[in-house]
């Protein structure tokens, strides 16, 4: 699957007059907000094994359900 953040720079590297600075602007700002729900995502799986490593299964349903919905 290609990054569409990725491909708007090669499109802007082969010809910077091909992508507006609001594309650039608005390419940040998507780009900002898909690296912190990967964060979150990462996490979140963390804190499940975590959870699993004390042996708390409450904590680990919770971190469970919450990757999970971060993921759909």
């Amino acid at each position: 699957m290609k990054n569409p953040h990725i491909e708007l720079v090669k499109k802007w590297l082969a010809d910077p007059k091909s992508v507006s600075q609001e594309e650039l602007d608005q390419a940040a700002f998507n780009a900002d907000a898909d690296a912190d729900a990967a964060d979150a995502t990462e996490a979140a799986a963390w804190n499940a094994v975590d959870a699993a490593l004390d042996g708390d299964i409450d904590d680990a349903k919770h971190w469970v359900k919450e990757y999970e919905e971060l993921t759909q």
